[in-house]
């Protein structure tokens, strides 16, 4: 088993992760997974009164962040003068519509979110991370961002999105000190996705992993944690994590 590596630059100083999205489920997760490997955490979100308590509970540095907002970002980016590891985790699926019946509102809401989200805070600290000598970026995305499926286009199409934006700047930063990853999670019960893409609506969330065991926030945060820590020559392209009971996006076995 390879064991992560302590967070520390050249000269043994610690280094610097900024995590979006990070006031709960696997943002929150990710920032805890990442103090843990020795890395300074910022934390950002919208939510400034849950980000700080994760925040307190892991050590990190609590900002407010709303990446759909430019003015918000470059704030953001003025507060953080370095940065080593971005994990681009804001994001979220909004409702479950067929193409024809599709809100084009739930849509722009998702790719504003997801794809412009991930592209302004990337654009933002880019210039810190190849500062850094060994900058990474990791993308959370989905394994929507692999399989198309029904009722799933918004999300397929921002989360595609997501994937083939990755896959472009790991070529433009070819030869320079950054790696970037994908990482697709399948199914994660966290308590606020599925709850936010049916809009409220307790009993379909929970439908949606009622008689299997998914993976949770910490599952993906050991994940991201695992990447960030291997040596700087070592880049993990793409990663999909599925559920022992899932074996593409709408196939699982369910248990009753």
């Amino acid at each position: 088993m390879i064991e992560p590596q302590l967070a520390t630059d050249v000269v043994g100083g610690r280094r610097v992760a900024v995590v979006t999205g990070a006031s709960s489920g696997i943002g929150a997760a990710t920032a805890q997974a990442l103090a843990g490997a020795g890395f300074d955490v910022v934390l950002a979100a919208r939510r400034m009164d849950r980000l700080q308590e994760v925040a307190d509970r892991c050590g990190g540095t609590a900002l407010p962040l709303d990446v759909t907002d430019q003015e918000s970002v470059t704030a953001f980016a003025a507060e953080v003068p370095r940065c080593d590891l971005l994990v681009n985790n804001a994001g979220g699926a909004l409702g479950s519509d067929a193409v024809a019946d599709a809100d084009v509102a739930d849509w722009q809401w998702m790719y504003e979110t997801n794809v412009l989200g991930t592209l302004r805070v990337t654009q933002a600290l880019l210039p810190a991370l190849i500062a850094s000598g060994d900058g990474q970026v990791v993308n959370i995305g989905s394994i929507a961002a692999r399989e198309p499926y029904r009722g799933g286009a918004g999300y397929n199409v921002a989360k595609h999105g997501v994937a083939v934006l990755s896959r472009v700047l790991r070529i433009e930063l070819l030869g320079q000190p950054v790696r970037v990853c994908e990482i697709d999670p399948g199914m994660v019960a966290t308590e606020e996705f599925s709850l936010v893409r049916f809009r409220g609506d307790r009993a379909k969330a929970d439908a949606v992993y009622a008689g299997l065991t998914p993976l949770t926030a910490e599952d993906v945060a050991e994940t991201v944690a695992w990447v960030a820590t291997r040596p700087a020559h070592v880049n993990i392209d793409q990663l999909l994590m599925l559920a022992r009971d899932q074996s593409s996006a709408q196939v699982v076995h369910r248990v009753g």
